[in-house]
């Protein structure tokens, strides 16, 4: 694929982890893929295995939105820079990341996540402070 071919891909399969379709965003992956990200190190292999872990995180994450920033070529696919929002209970998360996408055929073979979680997680643990003292 040339840049802009990647671009659009990146731009389509970015939009597929917003509005929990895990079959949707799956369908982007090789039979055979990895998937790596802050969660999963030492990644899950398969679509099957990436369906189920998709399945979970979509659900807990159904509006959160992805979006390229930049979009640079590689011989097997391309590193995507991208930014993406996050609401957490009232709170809106606000991520810059990487991704090493591999692709074969139109279909991602490897893909492996990286960002800085630190923010994310500590939302998730003040929203379930605030939520166990409104239960009190």
């Amino acid at each position: 694929m040339n840049k802009q071919e990647l671009t659009a891909f990146c731009t389509e399969w970015l939009a597929a982890w917003t509005g929990n379709d895990p079959d949707t965003l799956v369908s982007y992956y090789d039979e055979n893929a990895l998937y790596s990200d802050p969660a999963h190190r030492d990644g899950l292999k398969g679509k099957e295995e990436i369906r189920r872990y998709f399945v979970k995180l979509l659900d807990v994450y159904r509006d959160w939105k992805w979006e390229p920033v930049e979009v640079f070529p590689i011989d097997s696919g391309a590193i995507v820079k991208w930014t993406c929002e996050i609401p957490v209970g009232p709170e809106v998360i606000h991520e810059i990341g990487l991704d090493i996408v591999e692709i074969a055929n139109k279909k991602i073979t490897r893909n492996e996540v990286f960002f800085d979680r630190t923010r994310l997680v500590a939302s998730i643990e003040k929203s379930r402070r605030d939520q166990r003292l409104i239960n009190l």
